[in-house]
């Protein structure tokens, strides 16, 4: 009933900056039901990670690993989160995946996008 669709990645140099946008479509009753959106990555070999996450009250929690870095925002009229990536290390390379909540307590995400830091 949800679809969420990323966009903005790609390959960065070290110390480059990029954003991701993710938006939301589908049913209006559960679009309109979302509590709460964030991002996630998974690097090779590893385990997929909180990066960061907002409320529709504009509450906000980051991974300390990207803390000061990295900002998520919301358009809730478009409905779309986007994270700016500043300061990119090697390290952030990952697959990066949205993901909403409802206050149904329902879960969907997107499809990922793969985010490339060379240094």
């Amino acid at each position: 009933q949800v679809q969420l669709v990323e966009s903005g990645g790609g390959l960065v140099q070290a110390g480059g900056s990029l954003r991701l946008s993710c938006a939301a479509s589908g049913s209006s009753f559960r679009i309109n039901a979302i509590s709460a959106m964030g991002w996630y990555r998974q690097a090779p070999g590893k385990q997929r990670e909180l990066v960061a996450t907002i409320t529709t009250g504009s509450n906000t929690n980051y991974a300390d690993s990207v803390k000061g870095r990295f900002t998520i925002s919301r358009d809730n009229a478009k409905n779309t989160v986007y994270l700016q990536m500043n300061s990119l290390k090697p390290e952030d390379t990952a697959v990066y995946y949205c993901n909403a909540n409802t206050r149904f307590n329902d879960d969907y995400w997107g499809q990922g996008t793969q985010v490339t830091v060379s240094s």
